[in-house]
This record gives C-alpha cells, structure tokens and sequence, in this order.
C-alpha cells in the first residue's frame, strides 16, 4: 500500500512496557510515507517509569514522527470537525482505555481522538495490552469487537502461565492491520499465538 498522502493518528495510552515495541511500528508508518501525528495520554506526559522516562519518550515521539503531541482533551477536539486523521490507532490499547472507550467516557487526549474518528465513521484501530483482557475487560473487548468501524491488531495471551487473563496485540502487526482497516477489513486471524 502506498502511505503517500495518508494521515495516520498514532495514539499511545499507558503501557509503558509496550513503548519500546511499539516505536519501530510508529517509525514503520513514516518510513512508508505516511504522516503520523502523535496522541498520548496524560500518563506518558507525566510518568517516568522503569521503563522509561517520560520527556525521552516524548522527545522520541517528536524526533519519529516530526510532529508536535497531541496531550489534551481540547487539542485533540479538533480531529473530529477537521477530519485530519485517516486512521487512527491505539497502541498499546491498555485496559483501562479499552473499558472507557467501550463505555463512552471522553477524559484523556486519546479518547477525544478515538471519538472524534468514530463520529467521522473512519476506522479505528486497536493494539490491547491488558492484564485483564480475559478477566473484566473481556466485556469491554466484546463490546468493541463487534463496533462498527472499529478494528483490532491480532492479539493473544503474552503470558498463559503466570497471567492466565493477559492480553497482548502483535504490535508488528500494527501497519498491516491500520492497512486492511483502510480497507474495511478486520486483520485474520484475529487470534494469534504470541511467542
């Protein structure tokens, strides 16, 4: 798929376990064309983590994309009546963004993003990194699987053993899943051993 002309909103909610994995996939986007604009919840503009601190991943999110972050509610607004975004993805996708979107809550930049596609009736893209994704969060899954113009990156349990109920997308899936939602299309199989 030619990315040229395409603009991909790029979203990240609090996984911080899953930046690193994630960065190559956002560089992937640029690197094939597209022009991403960075969204990020309000965790990674203000958590330093052990997996990092917030003003590297924010610097990173800028060098990548060349783009300034989108970190508020009322910056993000604007996605919706200017139709910027193309596709959006969220990735990671953390529980507690996958339960607030499934039922309706709007109170992070992420969420502004996500509702302002979902009224423009443009695809919507999901990478879940869950420790509850098959423990309370699988009502929310369900709910957001069968929405329309919302699609899912391949997901699995990263973890069956010591987190029986841990779900994790294949982050290396992120384009191809962005390209057949472009597409109208779920990425199959959805389920997916991750190793």
């Amino acid at each position: 798929m030619n990315w040229s002309g395409i603009t991909v909103g790029y979203a990240l909610s609090g996984s911080h376990c899953t930046f690193a994995e994630v960065m190559p996939e956002i560089k992937r986007f640029v690197d094939a064309g597209a022009n991403v604009v960075p969204i990020v919840s309000n965790t990674i503009m203000t958590t330093d983590t052990r997996f990092g601190k917030s003003e590297d991943w924010q610097s990173q999110l800028k060098a990548i994309t060349g783009n300034e972050l989108i970190s508020t509610i009322v910056q993000a607004e604007p996605l919706g009546p200017s139709k910027l975004l193309d596709v959006l993805v969220i990735a990671p996708c953390t529980g507690n963004t996958t339960s607030r979107l499934a039922n309706a809550i709007t109170d992070s930049a992420v969420l502004m993003a996500a509702k302002a596609q979902m009224r423009n009736g443009r695809p919507l893209v999901l990478a879940i990194s869950t420790n509850d994704g098959l423990g309370l969060n699988a009502a929310n899954i369900a709910k957001l699987l069968v929405a329309k113009h919302i699609y899912f990156v391949p997901f699995g349990q990263d973890n069956p053993v010591q987190k029986p109920n841990s779900l994790v997308a294949r982050m290396d899936l992120v384009l191809e899943a962005c390209e057949a939602a472009l597409s109208g299309k779920q990425l199959q199989p959805l389920l997916v051993e991750r190793h």
